[in-house]
């Protein structure tokens, strides 16, 4: 089974470098101009994709809707695709004290009061086992965020810390895994 990965196209936020998590909101010109891109470029390429699973935040929900009709493919969403929560980093610089340091502490919730890494990754590694065990004669595309990409990331393989705090996925960058390698 082939499992794709892509983050939504880019947001004002994106643009600016502030982190983004479970602010909600809608891609910007440069974002849908991507989407369409790389809607164009999976038809182009004769990628073929039977079922998109997305985030149902707007920027990857449109992102997916976007693909899902220039390609003619199912849409579905699950909100354990949604952006991991930056607790108080939500809206800062990506420079922000202290926020390098607290992608690298697994166990402790992001800004204080988001999500810790291991409780992130439970929730992604679960869509992933079900996507494996109820689509396992599919090709499923998802769609979602930068910190649940870099999750996705290490369900196929394997990462150090360091790898995984300095690993990043661009807007509608497509990644391709394959579960028989797994």
């Amino acid at each position: 089974m082939k499992i794709y990965s892509t983050r939504h196209g880019q947001t004002d936020y994106n643009k600016a470098d502030r982190i983004l998590g479970v602010t909600d909101i809608e891609l910007n010109d440069t974002g849908l101009k991507q989407a369409q891109e790389l809607a164009e470029y999976i038809k182009a390429s004769g990628i073929k994709i039977d079922l998109i699973i997305s985030s149902p935040m707007k920027r990857a929900y449109r992102t997916a809707e976007i693909i899902s009709s220039v390609n003619g493919i199912e849409h579905l969403t699950d909100a354990r695709l949604r952006e991991w929560d930056y607790g108080d980093y939500e809206g800062q610089h990506r420079t922000a004290e202290g926020f390098a340091e607290n992608k690298r502490n697994f166990g402790v919730k992001m800004g204080n009061t988001g999500e810790s890494l291991l409780e992130l990754s439970h929730r992604v590694y679960s869509l992933l086992d079900e996507v494996q065990e109820h689509f396992s004669d599919k090709t499923v595309l998802l769609v979602s965020h930068g910190g649940i990409c870099r999750v996705i990331e290490t369900y196929f393989n394997n990462m150090t810390t360091e790898q995984f705090s300095n690993w990043f996925m661009g807007n509608c960058q497509l990644l391709e895994y394959d579960t028989n390698n797994k």
